[in-house]
């Protein structure tokens, strides 16, 4: 793999300057990887119709070629393109969610490559809402295929910093743009099946999708079965994805019940002298204050958990913990897909604390 001197270019989130992304572009036009930030996590960017530059993707992350990519489009005109028929559902999701978190899954056209689709006949495509990824998107005059900027399996990146941890050398360039605001990714949505079929829960919830689509569902999650037997029809289908490099638990109950149990085992952990991380809403902090573990707090309503989450686990991870343990929280909203990232971080270690959870 060719190594590089990383470098990081700091870029005015509102009003991009038109040198960097010029240099960015160049890169993307010459085959080369790009990092850029989105409203959702940052992206590892590479010409969509060229071979050669996705495969370096999969390279520089140490993602398998049968886990397909989104393709980051920055206007409709280029959708028919990369499309072979264009769904009936696909304008009108369009016009209410893009530019925004939703990437919609459709039949696709000979011009994408099959590195981009993982051989499948379908492609995975969104237009961001970012300023600096519309912007490198059009200066370049490209589609560009980005999957998170970080190595396979590992937490995703919501600040450059997250990226240069994960791939310093293995990248020319990152463009840093700040915190991503959204902080989990997009929602992906197959409108290649009889009923439109949420297959990961993103940054548009299912509450919003069915002000279009009523009779949206939620796809069941793949099974161990599912994992050996079939390639992945989607980004973020993994059983473990989104994880820490320390065993993570999810504890699933009443307030009450999770708190002391968390507790528990904290004690538990601590007696064998093992350090504990815990990832908590703000309403939590008085109950673990004093308990010796490292906390981490997500905030107050879905939205700041979401933004905050992939942060938290690396902060955690940072900080030398052996574990981490974290409390669930409400599935409304942005919750759901919360609720997906943990389940993957946590590989579906789940705790009940309450029989009624279970």
């Amino acid at each position: 793999m060719h190594r590089y001197e990383t470098q990081i270019l700091a870029v005015q989130p509102a009003e991009p300057e038109a040198a960097k992304i010029a240099q960015a572009a160049t890169l993307i036009q010459a085959g080369e990887l790009v990092v850029f930030p989105t409203e959702t996590v940052y992206g590892l960017g590479a010409n969509a119709l060229n071979p050669q530059a996705v495969e370096q993707i999969f390279v520089a992350k140490g993602r398998p070629f049968n886990d397909p990519l989104i393709v980051h489009i920055a206007a409709l005109e280029t959708l028919q393109t990369l499309v072979s028929t264009l769904p009936p559902l696909a304008l009108p999701l369009a016009q209410a969610f893009w530019p925004g978190p939703l990437t919609m899954i459709m039949p696709a056209s000979s011009r994408v490559p099959g590195m981009v689709t993982a051989g499948l006949e379908t492609v995975a495509i969104r237009m961001p809402r970012h300023p600096i990824a519309l912007s490198l998107i059009r200066s370049a005059g490209l589609p560009i295929a980005a999957p998170s900027a970080n190595r396979f399996m590992h937490v995703s990146p919501t600040t450059a910093q997250h990226v240069l941890a994960d791939l310093q050398g293995r990248v020319p360039l990152i463009l840093d743009g700040g915190a991503c605001e959204v902080g989990v990714e997009s929602t992906v949505l197959d409108l290649c099946s009889t009923i439109p079929t949420i297959l990961r829960p993103g940054g548009i919830s299912l509450e919003a999708l069915r002000t279009i689509i009523p009779e949206v569902q939620v796809a069941a999650p793949r099974t161990k079965h599912d994992e050996e037997q079939q390639a992945l029809y989607a980004p973020g289908q993994m059983l473990v994805h989104y994880a820490p490099s320390v065993p993570a638990y999810l504890f699933e109950g009443s307030k009450e019940s999770l708190r002391q149990r968390m507790l528990t085992e904290i004690q538990r952990y601590h007696q064998q002298g093992q350090q504990v991380g815990v990832l908590l809403a703000d309403e939590d902090e008085d109950y673990f204050n004093k308990s010796g573990a490292t906390l981490y707090l997500l905030g107050k309503t879905p939205e700041q958990v979401a933004t905050r989450l992939f942060a938290g686990l690396r902060t955690l991870e940072d900080a030398g913990v052996q574990v981490i343990l974290c409390r669930s929280f409400t599935e409304e909203g942005l919750g759901r897909a919360v609720k997906d990232r943990l389940l993957k971080a946590t590989g579906g270690n789940i705790i009940f604390t309450d029989e009624a959870y279970q």
